[in-house]
């Protein structure tokens, strides 16, 4: 079986550092998904940029996805014909896009894609996560077919967490990577 390559999805703004997907990067040698504009995302063009890398990747993938970047990963699922590769995703701290105040910095985004991933998925989520209410993140696992893990009160699971590079979710993701 092919080991499958890690796609990293960041939010708005990218992941700076001290961000987790950013030591995953620096660590492990990760691909973040590089997108055109960081700050002021469009959900067309962040979703072909993803379904261009992961059409071009030779291996299966695995996604690791923070705040705005799961949003995309829904959106993404719901309408790309390469689904089949990946084998799963890690999804953090999901961005609430259909808040107001999220929806007022990142607008366009809305409506959230509800539908069932079609790969297997944990969700990670926050009790004291600014941009999504912890019942949020538990309807939005519940409705995509995802696991969800209590994270405790970690914020938005960022740098200002101070995760380092965050064992937990790296052996969240290594189960992933073993399915």
């Amino acid at each position: 079986m092919q080991t499958p390559q890690v796609l990293l999805l960041p939010g708005w703004q990218n992941s700076g550092p001290g961000h987790w997907q950013t030591e995953w990067e620096r660590l492990h040698g990760y691909q973040r998904v590089e997108q055109h504009d960081w700050m002021r995302p469009l959900r067309g063009d962040w979703s072909a940029r993803l379904d261009e890398v992961v059409a071009d990747s030779p291996a299966p993938v695995v996604l690791a996805a923070h705040s705005l970047g799961c949003i995309l990963t829904a959106w993404w699922a719901a309408h790309s014909r390469h689904t089949a590769k990946v084998r799963g995703a890690l999804l953090v701290a999901p961005g609430d896009v259909e808040q107001a105040d999220v929806a007022a910095w990142i607008p366009g985004w809305a409506p959230i894609a509800r539908q069932r991933l079609p790969f297997p998925a944990v969700l990670v989520g926050s009790r004291n996560d600014p941009y999504c209410r912890f019942e949020r993140a538990q309807a939005l696992a519940s409705d995509w077919g995802a696991r969800f893990i209590d994270a405790g009160e970690r914020g938005h699971i960022n740098a200002e967490s101070g995760l380092g590079d965050w064992a937990e979710g790296m052996e969240l993701l290594q189960s992933l990577l073993k399915d």
